[in-house]
């Protein structure tokens, strides 16, 4: 259409665009012109290996080669033409952080050096170091990001050398730790075992003292255990090849002081080895299945059974706990023994993590894949759902109304100052303080409590369990002493039941 298509009085009037915006347009066009002009010369060199006769269809194999064709020679161009020279490591981990993600699921990674050797310390269950774990300081007023000791773990240097939680690490051998990352610390504490390193400990506001710490071979902590009376309390921290043995040793203490139940914590266990959960699965099943995968390759579609005979007779009940921590290997142990009717579980849903994960080593980086999906010896998968406990316990929790009193009270550091002038304070000392505090910020004393004992595990060696404020382990000790185990576990029902249950629940709260 032309001008003249228009009636008079109806002709559009022509717009005068000021100079500026001209000259943008024909800047936006030239730089157009020039990237579009440029990547043909790119495809050029890699049409031979996707070509196709005409009229054929693109095979997948045809197709993968064409895309790896073009992404080596955008390597190669980016590296000859990019402004800065750019290091081919970074577009390498770039890349491969993009082609992971790009798979949308949450459990394939890229794994960078440090990652990869977070897994392998799992995966192989032993590193050289000193046996502290560590974290940023978030200390109020501290000058420097100075790292902060979480905990020793026992029987390392650092627990023998007397380092305590809430100790900072000032400098290590004689560099300050305030100019360095996370990554930069842990790579210096870490070594070849029987080699020294010099750490500088800030204990309190002036205390100041060099330690020198022998690295040693330090077993990732995976399993405590103790004790209630009668009954047998085991918490597995995680799933490592070192972590059935020690709930073995922990199984054959409680026989030796004549237990008469089980509490298996799995509480914040976020899972690790598939073959762990299957072993410590098997000290308490006799025979028959524990987990089953399925994949779309028929290798990884298997379904794996007990491997040895069990530890804990048969006539001894068994209570898991859960929460929204326990995920992957943790739930296999926790769907196992529940769908064969071995347990019944207490505390809060699972996290829902239903598929299992390769990891494949490139020299000193890697990534994970996941290969294939799980399911209970009741055929639940339970991926994005969970495992729901037979007896649901939760924590009290704060309500949306007491948000600005709990920052309120946070940001006026009064429990750290109240742990810190009190070192060992007694049950009626702690009592005193939460009711002043619930009067003083209108919260729930049970919560103020919470968070008084969290900050004394924090500064100090936390106790293997902790009766006194723990509800959900204080229900799993109700029901083993007051008879109730067997009535519970006639009545439970199966995990897929409990699954609708819940979903059932949500679409009826969302409605």
């Amino acid at each position: 259409m032309n001008d003249m298509d228009f009636p008079a009085e109806d002709k559009p009037k022509k717009r005068k665009m000021p100079l500026s915006w001209v000259w943008i347009a024909s800047l936006a066009l030239l730089s157009a012109v020039f990237a579009f002009a440029s990547v043909p010369g790119v495809l050029a060199q890699v049409r031979d290996s996707g070509q196709v006769a005409a009229g054929q269809a693109e095979t997948g194999a045809q197709s993968n080669r064409r895309y790896a064709a073009i992404l080596q020679q955008v390597f190669d161009f980016i590296q000859r033409n990019h402004v800065e020279e750019v290091d081919s490591r970074v577009i390498f981990e770039g890349a491969m952080t993009g082609i992971f993600e790009a798979l949308g699921d949450p459990y394939s990674a890229f794994l960078p050096e440090s990652e990869m050797r977070g897994m392998n310390d799992t995966t192989q269950g032993t590193f050289g170091g000193v046996g502290l774990f560590i974290s940023q300081s978030s200390r109020r007023g501290e000058k420097h990001p100075y790292v902060e000791v979480a905990s020793p773990i026992e029987g390392t240097p650092g627990w023998r050398a007397g380092i305590n939680p809430g100790d900072l690490i000032v400098a290590i051998d004689g560099e300050s730790t305030g100019n360095l990352t996370m990554e930069e610390v842990l790579n210096r504490l870490r070594g070849a075992p029987n080699t020294d390193v010099v750490l500088l400990i800030r204990r309190g506001e002036r205390l100041e003292f060099p330690v020198t710490l022998t690295r040693a071979i330090i077993e990732v902590p995976t399993a405590r255990h103790a004790m209630i009376g009668d009954i047998g309390y085991l918490s597995l921290l995680s799933f490592t090849p070192m972590t059935a043995n020690r709930a073995a040793e922990a199984l054959a203490y409680f026989k030796a002081n004549n237990y008469r139940g089980v509490i298996l914590d799995l509480r914040n266990n976020y899972g690790g080895l598939l073959n762990a959960a299957i072993d410590v699965s098997s000290l308490f099943l006799d025979g028959g299945t524990v987990v089953s995968t399925r994949s779309r390759i028929p290798t990884e579609n298997q379904t794996f059974n007990t491997r040895r005979a069990p530890i804990v007779a048969q006539d001894i009940p068994v209570i898991v706990l859960i929460n929204r921590g326990s995920a992957s290997a943790s739930e296999i142990v926790a769907g196992a023994l529940k769908d064969r009717r071995r347990a019944i579980l207490v505390g809060e849903t699972s996290f829902g993590k239903g598929s299992v994960q390769q990891v494949y080593p490139l020299g000193s980086v890697g990534f994970r894949l996941t290969t294939a999906r799980y399911f209970t010896p009741g055929n639940a998968y339970i991926d994005g759902i969970g495992i729901p406990p037979d007896v649901s316990v939760r924590f009290p929790d704060f309500a949306n109304a007491d948000v600005d009193s709990l920052n309120k009270l946070i940001n006026d550091n009064r429990i750290p100052d109240f742990v810190a002038a009190n070192q060992d304070p007694t049950a009626a000392q702690i009592d005193a303080f939460s009711r002043t505090l619930q009067r003083e910020y209108g919260l729930d004393a049970a919560l103020i409590t919470r968070l008084i004992r969290n900050e004394r595990n924090r500064t100090t060696i936390a106790p293997v369990y902790d009766l006194e404020y723990d509800v959900q382990l204080q229900e799993a000790v109700n029901i083993l002493r007051g008879g109730r185990f067997r009535a519970l576990l006639d009545s439970a029902r199966t995990i897929q039941a409990l699954q609708d249950d819940m979903l059932a629940e949500k679409e009826a709260a969302a409605s």
